[in-house]
């Protein structure tokens, strides 16, 4: 019990565009439930992990596609491990799945790395569905939480000088994709809304990120609240 292992083997084994999964919890009763129910959809899982030190080292032996991560665990935190994968593994794409709805911990989460982040009282779908984004590279946060991560954000605003450096490094485009990203759009709304492909969106959001030196579209959406752009 307690122990780390990995599944499946190792390597790129798993089959080519299925995003291999490594889960970090140290319930055992909740990994092992969250692995077997992940599995049963089809999710190929590759390893588990009790802790954050298992999580890194089994990252660096199994490249995963994605980490579940708890974030409450003891020894090194799971924003901790977060940072560190996005330092040593920045093609690992992380998912939060935590019991937090605090506000403050999606930020630092958010700002270590993690692509997504879910609360574990979502359902296998939701969950199944982050996996994916965070593999395609997009992002997805709980609904339940989103409003009130904006809120925070928004009090915690730097204000109108940060705001205008930021329009100065982006394109009008730019800025109108990334007030979009800022209050929740995915990328076939916002293609919508501006009249443009999907694929123009794809493009635009890489030049945001790329200019802004930011790693996904949830820390966009961060940068841009504590900018005052919205």
């Amino acid at each position: 019990m307690g122990g780390s292992s990995a599944l499946n083997g190792t390597g790129n084994e798993g089959d080519q565009g299925e995003p291999r999964v490594l889960v970090v919890d140290d319930h055992d009763l909740f990994r092992n439930g969250l692995v077997n129910l992940l599995s049963e959809q089809g999710v190929h899982i590759v390893g588990e992990a009790p802790s954050g030190e298992d999580a890194l080292r089994l990252v660096r032996e199994l490249a995963p596609d994605v980490v579940i991560m708890d974030l409450n665990m003891p020894g090194i935190s799971g924003v901790h491990a977060t940072r560190e994968i996005a330092a040593v593994a920045p093609r690992t794409r992380v998912v939060v799945l935590t019991i937090s709805a605090d506000g403050g911990d999606v930020v630092e989460a958010v700002m270590a790395g993690a692509c997504g982040y879910l609360l574990k009282d979502s359902s296998i779908q939701q969950l199944v569905d982050g996996i994916k984004a965070a593999a395609a590279g997009e992002s997805l946060i709980s609904p339940q939480i989103a409003a009130q991560v904006l809120q925070l954000l928004r009090s915690q605003a730097a204000g109108l000088g940060q705001s205008e450096s930021v329009r100065a490094d982006l394109s009008d485009r730019e800025l109108e994709v990334l007030k979009l990203i800022a209050i929740g759009k995915d990328n076939a709304v916002i293609a919508q809304e501006l009249f443009i492909s999907p694929k123009t969106v794809k493009n635009h959001i890489s030049n945001i990120l790329m200019k802004l030196q930011i790693e996904n579209r949830i820390q966009a959406a961060v940068y841009a609240v504590r900018s005052g752009i919205v």
